[in-house]
């Protein structure tokens, strides 16, 4: 750790808005205001524990998927990314054995380094995380200690870039910094953080959002064997291509939609059941399409179509994948738009079942589509249902994009974002 004298003045110093520039995808002069946002923290960190001789300071994004909807639980392959907000926190030694978390807006959690063990009454909390990310570190052969820790966050709720996983990344990273001889890399991060939000956190989660987090850039990822996933980092410069990349929210919670989202992978996983496998990853295509009559009586047929849409998309997520690395833009925004007509015609993830009023998510993708008038491309975000719309939008279209979506979808509907390129990261 450093002296908090020295952290404040290398808050001030060019190299570190450099740093800061490169890290949040901005000019020098933006910087500035995201060096603020450390020395905010690291004031609540003063205000909420004391003052403090030493501390640190770091950081975690949020993430948007780019490929591959719904093919991870299948085993497959998928394209995502970090983005440039994220988590930040400034921590301190204590000398209490516990880990001590003040997020800010919320109430205090903490956990006791001598109990680490599941708490059924914690479930769906942040004191959840926290302490099983401390018990996977501790197992894997951290030397924990006391450390208080102050945390704010500019990743908005329900945005659909998984503040959960930017969270999870958040705790590794400190943890692995601090208290780990041999450190984890970054896959191992996104695997500790996924089997918290699992086992302790009780939401059963895939592999995909944390791997975003805590890689950073833009990753392939292939989860033939979700144990050892195959992970390809690539350069996506949207920019430099004159595309800007928005996060539309729909105004669609996700209340109520549990059924919705458990249905996609079951009904996946029933038709692979159908074929002899567990996972449409293993079922070789040709053999179901054959199978689809006795597919169709045991499972209906929208399991069927779900199925069609994972052989396609999987496909699809690596033709993304290969068109990004030649930086042949063209053919990966007509990918992002077969994808979007895939999980609408065949995924059918984008207006839950019965809807008829109110169909926000499907309204959002037509709003965006008359916005673009052919350019671009707007697909689904993540699971689907309600939430959030994802669009590449091109630069000079951005300000009458952003204008009428939120016209009709209301102010600050639209996030514009770009792709950050790190994970998890100790600042300074």
């Amino acid at each position: 750790m450093l002296a908090v004298n020295e952290i404040r003045k290398q808050l001030n110093e060019q190299i570190l808005l450099s740093r800061l520039s490169r890290l949040y995808c901005c000019s020098e002069s933006e910087a500035m205001q995201e060096a603020g946002r450390y020395s905010h923290v690291l004031d609540g960190l003063e205000k909420t524990f004391g003052t403090q001789k030493e501390a640190a300071l770091f950081s975690a994004p949020g993430r948007t998927e780019i490929g591959g909807n719904h093919t991870d639980h299948q085993h497959g392959c998928v394209v995502a990314g970090s983005v440039n907000i994220d988590m930040i926190a400034a921590v301190a030694p204590n000398s209490l054995n516990r880990m001590r978390l003040m997020s800010e807006g919320y109430d205090m959690c903490e956990a006791d380094l001598n109990d680490l063990d599941k708490k059924e009454e914690e479930e769906g909390t942040s004191s959840a995380i926290l302490r099983g990310m401390c018990r996977a570190f501790k197992t894997r052969g951290a030397s924990l200690s006391g450390l208080d820790l102050y945390v704010t966050s500019n990743v908005p709720g329900g945005s659909g870039v998984s503040s959960s996983a930017a969270f999870e990344t958040l705790i590794g990273t400190i943890l692995n910094e601090l208290f780990m001889n041999e450190k984890a890399d970054a896959v191992e991060i996104a695997k500790i953080g996924q089997w918290v939000e699992n086992v302790y956190f009780g939401k059963p989660c895939g592999l995909m959002d944390q791997m975003a987090c805590s890689v950073g850039g833009v990753i392939a990822i292939d989860f033939k064997d979700p144990s050892q996933p195959i992970v390809q980092k690539t350069e996506l410069d949207l920019h430099k291509a004159g595309f800007a990349l928005y996060i539309i929210n729909s105004g669609a919670g996700h209340e109520d939609l549990t059924d919705e989202y458990a249905a996609v992978p079951a009904e996946c996983c029933a038709a692979a059941k159908a074929c002899g496998y567990t996972h449409l990853r293993d079922v070789p295509e040709e053999f179901f399409l054959e199978r689809i009559p006795q597919i169709r009586e045991e499972c209906g047929d929208r399991a069927v179509l779900r199925a069609l849409h994972f052989f396609h998309e999987n496909r699809r997520a690596q033709e993304e994948a290969a068109a990004i690395r030649r930086h042949d833009y063209a053919s990966f925004l007509q990918l992002v738009k077969e994808s979007s007509d895939s999980s609408w015609e065949y995924l059918q993830n984008i207006t839950p079942a019965g809807a008829a009023k109110h169909q926000e998510v499907a309204l959002t993708i037509a709003l965006a589509r008359e916005a673009l008038a052919g350019e671009g491309a707007v697909r689904v975000h993540g699971g689907g249902f309600a939430g959030t719309v994802q669009a590449f939008v091109p630069e000079e279209k951005a300000e009458h994009f952003e204008a009428y979506m939120e016209k009709i979808l209301g102010k600050d509907a639209c996030h514009r974002m770009a792709i950050r390129p790190e994970g998890g990261v100790r600042i300074l």
